[in-house]
């Protein structure tokens, strides 16, 4: 009769262990299965930096970065020559640098980048600006097809570009270039302010100047008297091949 009592005892803590083990489990496995992390964005003054400085050099620059755990990625520009500028963006894990890419600019157009996006995982955008097409190699090689495939005409008005960028090794996936437009045609000047994601579409925040431009690439009409800049949202679809809405104050 004891021995039964305590097997039933012993039975008893058995089960109640096998049922904590299997919720510890539970429990243990869930943050891994679920976690993702909110996306973070940093859009701002671009700073100069070079692939061969530090991230302490680079950090107390103060430009924009974002950070999901032990990862920072920042971006800027180097000053090349005494006229020009090019993008750079590096990223660094525990303070060890696993890239940094110099080549996605490298003509005479004066390109900073100044904006990223980063959900943590295979999402990342950048922002560069530009001044105008020069010859060689520049973000059109991969804005082929996509909303806006080149600066378009003119010259020396800042436009943007955002570029979906591999996190893992820093590779453009594509890009589109975002810019106003002119009565005449030309581009004119747009500045991205913000970003954000919601996993399937990309809201760009920006100061257009006359006029911005609608979904379907058009100048909007606005209103006379306006002044620019204009407070501007465009909703691109994740691929950046199209612009499902845009908006602008005083403009429709």
């Amino acid at each position: 009769m004891i021995y039964n009592l305590n097997l039933g005892k012993a039975l008893k803590v058995s089960s109640l262990s096998v049922i904590l083990a299997a919720n510890l489990g539970i429990i243990a496995l869930a943050p891994h299965a679920s976690v993702q992390a909110a996306p973070v964005s940093s859009v701002g003054k671009s700073v100069t930096f070079t692939c061969n400085d530090t991230e302490a050099t680079i950090k107390a620059k103060n430009g924009p970065k974002v950070t999901v755990g032990q990862t920072s990625i920042y971006i800027g520009y180097q000053q090349v020559t005494s006229l020009n500028q090019d993008p750079r963006i590096v990223r660094f894990d525990n303070g060890v640098k696993k890239w940094c890419r110099s080549d996605y600019e490298t003509t005479s157009d004066d390109g900073r980048g100044y904006g990223l996006l980063w959900d943590g995982s295979g999402t990342l955008y950048g922002v560069f600006s530009s001044t105008g097409t020069q010859t060689g190699a520049d973000f059109r090689r991969f804005a082929t097809g996509r909303w806006l495939s080149s600066y378009g005409s003119g010259g020396g008005a800042k436009v943007s570009v955002i570029a979906r960028i591999n996190p893992i090794n820093g590779d453009v996936n594509y890009a589109t270039f975002l810019s106003a437009i002119l009565s005449s045609g030309k581009s004119n000047s747009l500045t991205v302010t913000g970003l954000s994601w919601n996993g399937t579409n990309l809201t760009v925040k920006a100061d257009s100047w006359w006029s911005p431009r609608r979904p379907d690439k058009k100048a909007m009409t606005c209103t006379p008297g306006s002044v620019s800049p204009f407070k501007y949202t465009s909703v691109f679809k994740g691929d950046l091949k199209t612009v499902s809405s845009a908006s602008a104050a005083n403009c429709k």
